[in-house]
């Protein structure tokens, strides 16, 4: 227990933290926008696909200022979530919010991917046979695509655990509330005599970042089986 320090142990606990809540409140969105993505075809597709993938291609600082201009005390979202008591901006949640939507693209195109190689026919069987389209979703697709989603799930874990850009954007690096084990590691590396610590959290983050990439190959050879199998 004594390999880290109070501080680094917290800024773990609260990545781990973190990247739970970004995972669990994401993960609904992210299975309904893949759906939609994978089976339907509709105005607006192509801008819907282009809006999940932005936070890919934007710079993480440029998301974490959209957010808080959105969701900071003067935004819009900020000043309704104020209003109904749950402030966001510079708090844990907040954190939560950013890791979430930089991840979401990658939770996303992991499930859509699982989606599209479920077969088709079996849905028609299951509509032929007076499933309604929910119903076919919850019995047929969801179960063949699980693979997929726990796939998403680990990659969207490990990609919240590593958060940077947006965090410190949107939330600042606040010691015990908003101060995650990369911004840690950024924050020791700023001190001297801080690269001691700085290195071990380093090594947690590789640890974590390649036992999720390790876990979703082995997710992903999974689906791969089950569906040349079915």
């Amino acid at each position: 227990m004594s390999w880290l320090g109070a501080e680094e142990w917290e800024a773990v606990a609260l990545s781990l933290k973190v990247a739970f809540w970004a995972t669990i409140l994401s993960l609904p969105v992210a299975i309904a926008v893949a759906y939609a993505l994978a089976r339907g075809r509709f105005w607006g597709h192509g801008l819907l696909n282009g809006l999940v993938h932005l936070p890919l291609v934007l710079p993480p600082v440029v998301t974490g200022y959209l957010l808080l201009v959105f969701f900071g005390s003067q935004g819009l979202g900020g000043r309704v979530l104020d209003a109904v008591g749950m402030p966001i901006a510079f708090r844990w949640t907040g954190a939560v919010l950013a890791a979430a939507v930089m991840a979401f693209p990658l939770v996303v195109r992991a499930i859509r991917l699982s989606i599209e190689a479920v077969d088709v026919r079996f849905e028609d069987a299951a509509a032929t046979l007076g499933a309604s389209p929910l119903r076919v979703f919850l019995t047929v697709t969801l179960p063949m695509a699980m693979p997929g989603v726990l796939a998403g799930a680990v990659l969207g874990f490990a990609k919240a655990m590593g958060e940077f850009g947006a965090t410190i954007t949107f939330v600042s690096s606040v010691q015990g509330e908003t101060q995650t084990l990369s911004l840690a590691v950024y924050s020791f590396l700023q001190v001297p005599g801080g690269e001691s610590a700085a290195v071990k959290l380093v090594i947690i983050a590789v640890a974590v970042a390649m036992g999720a990439l390790l876990l979703s190959e082995w997710l992903a050879r999974r689906m791969a089986r089950k569906v040349s199998g079915a």
